[in-house]
Order: C-alpha cells, then sequence, then structure tokens
C-alpha cells in the first residue's frame, strides 16, 4: 500500500450527500479495494504515479489540526472517498486523532465497512448528536470486496454499537441482481438498526473494469441491469420486499 501524506487547506466540505451538510475525507482511496466503487474517479485528478485503484491512499497529516475548535452547522459525513475505518487506520489512528480533536457539539455521521471502529467506543461516547452506519452486502467478497472485513463482523459491530445506545443504520450496497440477498440482510440486522438507506448498483460509475468483470461472471445479472424493463422489475420486486419487512427507510438511491 502506498501511503502519500498530504495538507489540506480545509477539511469540512459542502456537499450534497443525501441528508448531509458537510463531508470530512481525511483519508482519500481505500484500501479494502472494492471492485465497484464509485471513488474510482478521483484517480485521474491525482498527480504523479499512484498506481491503480485500492494500492494507495492519500492522509490529510494536519487533520486533527483542522478540526480544532472548529464548529459548523448541519450534519457532517465521514466519510464520501475513503472509509474512515479501512486498515491502514489501525496504525495511524489519524480518524481517532480527529475524533479526540473535534467539538463534540457536531451533528456526526460516521458511515464504514469496518468493526475497528469499536476501538473508538470511548471517543464516540462524548459526541452529543452522532450516528454510526455500516455498509452491508452479501455479495462474493473475493470478488467484489477482497480486503475488507465481513459481512458477519460488521454486523456484529453493528449490534455491539447499538448494545452501547448508538443511533446506528444498516447501507445496504451496492444492490444487484441475483447477487444480493436483500431480505437476509436486514432479517439478520433489524434489531440492531434505527433505520436503512438502499442503493441501487451504479452500473456506468462502478467503471469498465467492473463492468467487463460482472459481464464475464454473472451474465444474467449484467443483462437485468442494462435492460431496462427488467431493471424497472427488479427494482418493484425490491421495493416490495422492502416494505413488508416494516422497517424505517430513509432512503432508496438509483442513479
Amino acid at each position: 500500500m502506498k501511503i502519500i501524506k498530504v495538507k489540506a487547506k480545509t477539511i469540512f466540505t459542502k456537499t450534497k450527500l443525501p441528508a448531509s451538510d458537510w463531508v470530512i475525507n481525511q483519508y482519500v482511496g481505500c484500501d479494502h479495494a472494492c471492485s465497484y466503487c464509485y471513488a474510482k474517479f478521483i484517480s485521474r485528478w491525482k498527480s504523479g504515479d499512484y498506481g491503480k485503484w485500492g494500492e494507495w491512499v492519500e492522509i490529510k497529516t494536519n487533520a486533527p489540526e483542522l478540526v480544532k475548535n472548529k464548529y459548523v452547522n448541519g450534519l457532517v459525513f465521514m466519510s464520501s472517498v475513503s472509509d474512515p475505518y479501512q486498515s491502514i487506520e489501525k496504525d495511524l489512528k489519524l480518524t481517532r486523532q480527529i475524533l479526540e480533536s473535534m467539538d463534540k457539539k457536531i451533528r456526526l455521521v460516521i458511515q464504514t465497512k469496518s468493526d475497528l471502529i469499536l476501538r473508538d467506543i470511548d471517543l464516540l461516547k462524548q459526541f452529543k448528536d452522532i450516528e454510526i452506519g455500516f455498509t452491508i452486502n452479501n455479495l462474493q467478497k473475493k470478488l467484489f470486496e477482497p480486503k475488507s472485513p465481513s459481512n458477519d463482523r460488521r454486523i456484529k459491530a453493528l449490534k455491539i454499537l447499538k448494545e452501547k445506545g448508538f443511533k446506528t443504520y444498516v447501507f445496504i450496497s451496492p444492490i444487484i441482481p441475483n447477487l444480493i440477498d436483500l431480505k437476509d440482510i436486514i432479517l439478520k440486522t433489524k434489531n440492531y438498526a434505527d433505520y436503512y438507506w438502499f442503493e441501487f448498483l451504479n452500473l456506468k460509475a462502478a467503471g469498465k473494469e467492473f463492468q467487463q468483470t460482472l459481464k464475464r461472471e454473472f451474465p444474467e445479472s449484467y443483462e437485468t441491469l442494462i435492460d431496462k424493463r427488467e431493471f424497472q422489475e427488479f427494482v418493484k420486486e425490491c421495493k416490495k420486499m422492502i416494505k413488508s419487512q416494516n422497517i424505517k427507510v430513509c432512503g432508496i438511491e438509483m442513479h
């Protein structure tokens, strides 16, 4: 993993993400190396030979200083182009340092795929308004998420955080025909989640390499995604099932 150290001018950035006002990305890039990741587009803007997505991470070394004594109105989302608890965080502890420095009155939402977040429960408890979400799916890890923690670990961490009194949510993404069992995920998490977000795969944003892999390995899934009528029927069935589960849904995203 190539680590590129940079100094940022600012750390709170205005965002158009749903239900968020600000985003904080102390890391740019992610060592989870998820093949469908929409943030891959960032690579084209990076100077120098960073390498393939998933093989490099930029770290904003001065992020803890930038959040210190800084309050922003609105909801702050961590993070949009990385995972704040990707594996390098275990040693770097950049996210932990940010949480230590951040104004605890800030309204904070953290989204991750890692149970490493449990390490920081002591700091998370200090925030007056905080929500923690896990991206959960049941895709084939080896092909789609080769370096991220297992879904079982994520669900276990979700359960622990809920039992500790945190407001929690589940972000089920990417939803791909024939490859994801929505009902199974909901049944395994509904006792530990206050609400849900759902996101259907954005095939274009996932990139050509992912498209080729999906077409080769799962042609039926690929064909459903590119056939407008079939895809609409798939979405209709998913929405019907979601409605039957008696859960709070904050959004169903389609691109």
